[in-house]
């Protein structure tokens, strides 16, 4: 008992746990209409492309979230015009602008003032034992709206994901729904830049979701199923993390990929039994 109790003595384990059930959740809401709609990749782009704005935001005096989230959000609308208007296929498209925002990005950290002030070691693998009760307030706010809003439009997200065309042409506005996942994405990587950063935000984007996706066939399921994976891989993650002495962020991928595994192995020896 006292090996679980131990961690809980410092203020900075009990605000990393509590970050890290919540980015479990979220990640794994979000992540799941990212696996069924086959847009893992986009995270991945869009996770690189917030890089872009964070020089901006600083030379603006801005929040690097806000910074952030903009970039993010123009790129996947940038992916979708080019797309939408060329013969270029999505995944050329994918890796243009990721590289490109990238760029961006590096680029504006050396030319504009101030700018070179960013952590981009921080940025890049994160540090959730730094989060204090601002993050908190600030994740807790964002899992809240978009849960809630999965929930108010859990039907219409469902045809639209399953069914694109066919919720085209019934009268649904799908431009405003693609907008709104892309939304959600680029607000779970803002807030996972403090946890995982931008090199293990993806893990955490889809591995709960993948996981739940090879035990159940709802899509209501594998959110909740994912939720409650997401979750504990950051709690077991933090502690092995304090034990172990390793990376908290790494930790908490690595318990998640760990799940995947033994969830896929699971399935595997089903299906040969059968």
């Amino acid at each position: 008992m006292n090996v679980l109790l131990e961690p809980l003595n410092f203020e900075f384990m009990r605000n990393a746990m509590i970050m890290g059930i919540l980015l479990g959740i979220l990640c794994a809401v979000v992540g799941s209409y990212m696996i069924v709609q086959q847009m893992s990749m986009m995270g991945d782009m869009i996770a690189h492309s917030v890089m872009a704005g964070l020089p901006v935001a600083v030379f603006l005096r801005l929040p690097l979230s806000v910074g952030a989230l903009v970039a993010g959000v123009v790129s996947a609308v940038m992916l979708s015009g080019i797309e939408s208007q060329s013969r270029v296929k999505v995944d050329g498209v994918m890796a243009l602008i990721f590289s490109s925002f990238l760029a961006i990005g590096t680029t504006l950290v050396t030319v504009l003032p101030g700018a070179n002030r960013i952590d981009v070691i921080h940025i890049l693998f994160g540090n959730i034992l730094g989060v204090n009760q601002g993050d908190l307030k600030l994740t807790f706010g964002i899992t809240f709206i978009i849960v809630l809003g999965v929930w108010l439009f859990y039907k219409e997200l469902l045809f639209y994901t399953f069914d694109p065309i066919g919720a085209q042409a019934g009268g649904m506005r799908v431009h405003w729904y693609y907008l709104g996942i892309v939304t959600a994405i680029s607000l779970t990587v803002v807030v996972s830049l403090q946890t995982v950063g931008v090199l293990l935000v993806m893990g955490m984007l889809v591995a709960p979701g993948m996981t739940a996706y090879l035990l159940v066939k709802e899509l209501h399921q594998m959110m909740i199923l994912g939720s409650c994976l997401g979750a504990f891989a950051s709690i077991a993650g933090m502690y092995l993390s304090y034990y172990l002495d390793i990376p908290s962020g790494s930790s908490i991928v690595l318990v998640a990929f760990g799940l995947f595994l033994l969830a896929f192995l699971f399935t595997f020896l089903k299906t040969r039994q059968s």
